[in-house]
């Protein structure tokens, strides 16, 4: 589970990191919207979790967590063969000036969000469960979250470095990318190889039975409903950072730009270390956390805007890294016999990550390539959360 949920982080990133790629291979001759349009690719990754998260839940309900994790890992390789597909199409047929090779690369990256969303409906529950001598809980879902983070790290380089082999943006070629994603499906088929051979029991609580009547909906809960919007705001600028700050490097030119895919490594090296550090601080209480890490990424914020310095956005990781974990804490704090349904629930503020970076994008179209202003949809989101550990996650309903 732990491989698993690294893969998850990695591919997550590779997509990411394939906006500015393309945006030079697919997208030179479609004059001011073509940052809107290499953002897409982040959006249909995003767009997967609220579209496709409660068929994951359906999906254990009605086969258990083995087969649903091997129909996950099967959509992942339909979807990594069509992205290199794309590249075969390459630019010789068009949909006026935009390749149809790009519109296929956006159904291939839908594609395998949507199995790395089913994927995490049955690892997340299997990290919490499997009982593994001197861990608790919380300390294998750390080591879970540790792994996705060593993923995430590492897909920048895999995209820079070995898919495009170090070349400058303007020299890539979209047919470069055939290789590695045959190669990452054929990896991808190792692993539902080996998960098809494992003895995988279905987790007590995780299929269909007759439980309590829950009398209120779930929406009742105000600290609950304030969370899916503190998250939604979270995975959004998380995201707007770790896959926008590429193509705002380049933008800047010069040292900045020779950097650019360095920042994106770093920014998600940042998320690794300030999880590895948040698993000390376990005597510090959640809102005190999330508040003070906020405070601090709000203040970066700024300063990146005023000083056009990009670096400042890469520190903000370190803070990042432990916002989802105090936000889901304290979502779902007090709601009792409502918390399976309150955890649900939070996964729809996901969709954040699909909205935020898109909009990021529109507006720097419409502001002509500049992008310093746009970092201030951050830092509004940064302040969202900040009056959620303030004020916003106090539980004003009990779950009883």
């Amino acid at each position: 589970m732990v491989f698993l949920i690294l893969i998850v982080g990695f591919l997550t990133v590779v997509f990411q990191q394939f906006q500015e790629p393309l945006k030079e291979a697919f997208l030179k001759d479609v004059g001011s919207i073509k940052t809107t349009l290499a953002i897409m690719v982040t959006f249909a990754w995003f767009l997967a979790y609220p579209l496709t998260g409660g068929l994951g839940s359906k999906w254990v309900d009605k086969f258990g967590s083995k087969k649903t994790l091997g129909r996950a890992l099967i959509i992942m390789i339909v979807g990594l063969i069509v992205c290199a597909g794309s590249a075969w199409l390459g630019t010789t047929i068009a949909i006026g000036v935009i390749p149809v090779g790009y519109f296929v690369f956006l159904i291939g990256t839908f594609i395998v969000g949507s199995s790395a969303t089913v994927m995490q409906v049955v690892i997340n529950p299997y990290l919490a469960a499997s009982k593994v001598k001197g861990t608790s809980e919380i300390t294998r879902i750390t080591i879970g979250g540790s792994a996705n983070s060593i993923g995430t790290t590492l897909a920048p380089y895999f995209v820079m470095g070995v898919v495009f082999g170090g070349l400058a943006v303007t020299e890539i070629k979209i047919e470069q990318v055939v290789i590695p994603f045959l190669a990452l499906a054929t990896t991808i088929a190792i692993v539902l190889f080996v998960v098809n051979r494992l003895t995988l029991p279905n987790i007590e609580g995780t299929t269909n039975e007759s439980g309590e009547i829950l009398e209120k909906s779930i929406w009742s809960f105000s600290h609950l409903k304030l969370g899916v919007i503190a998250l939604f705001f979270y995975v959004g600028i998380e995201v707007a950072i770790g896959a926008n700050i590429v193509m705002y490097a380049n933008s800047l030119g010069g040292s900045f730009a020779a950097k650019a895919s360095l920042m994106a490594t770093l920014y998600w090296g940042g998320m690794l270390v300030g999880r590895l550090i948040g698993s000390t601080l376990s005597k510090i209480p959640a809102r005190v956390q999330l508040a003070v890490a906020t405070i601090g990424a709000t203040l970066l914020v700024f300063a990146a805007i005023f000083t056009g310095n990009p670096w400042l956005l890469v520190v903000i990781g370190l803070l990042h890294s432990i916002m989802w974990s105090g936000i889901f804490a304290l979502a779902i704090a007090k709601l009792g016999k409502y918390t399976p349904k309150g955890s649900g629930a939070l996964m729809i503020g996901v969709i954040g990550g699909a909205i935020i970076p898109l909009a990021q994008g529109m507006l720097v179209d419409a502001m002509k390539g500049v992008w310093t202003l746009t970092w201030l949809i951050v830092a509004l989101g940064e302040l969202y959360i900040l009056y959620y550990a303030l004020a916003g996650c106090k539980v004003k309903q009990s779950g009883e």
